[in-house]
């Protein structure tokens, strides 16, 4: 009888660099919101949360990035140790319902496993809305919620 092998190949997908003078950047719709993410029920029918912030990004753009250029906005979130939650809400055409995936987060002033991850690998599509949950110094941060495997 022949010998049966198994081999585990770990497969890293390559990060396609963008020319960001050269390509045009994508409309990035970003709801942010104190302690909590928008109820997935407030992005339904055409409707969307009130306090819409716009940003004109790249795919490449990171986690960190975002968490920059949210904080030149609001004065609120540069205190160092407020939490950046972020979760994209798409479209599930299924259903006809919006479905909410949280993809990272970010502490100011200190460094995160997320800091470095970028839309395109958190495969964000055009067209999707980025929901940032801020939770402030003072408060707990957020918790994940465990993932069943």
């Amino acid at each position: 009888m022949a010998n049966v092998e198994s081999m585990i190949v770990e497969e890293k997908t390559q990060i396609k660099q963008i020319d960001r003078e050269k390509t045009c950047p994508l409309l990035l719709r970003v709801f942010c919101s104190t302690g909590r993410h928008h109820s997935v029920s407030e992005y339904m029918y055409g409707n969307v949360p009130t306090n819409e912030l716009q940003i004109y990004t790249w795919q490449d753009a990171t986690l960190h990035e975002l968490t920059s250029l949210v904080r030149d906005v609001n004065p609120d979130t540069r205190k160092k140790g407020t939490y950046f939650d972020f979760a994209i809400v798409f479209p599930n055409y299924r259903n006809n319902h919006f479905q909410m995936r949280e993809i990272g987060v970010t502490c100011t002033g200190q460094k995160g496993i997320d800091d470095n991850k970028t839309l395109a690998q958190a495969k964000f599509s055009i067209g999707d809305f980025l929901d940032i949950s801020i939770t402030p110094p003072n408060r707990m941060p957020p918790t994940r919620r465990q993932r069943p495997y």
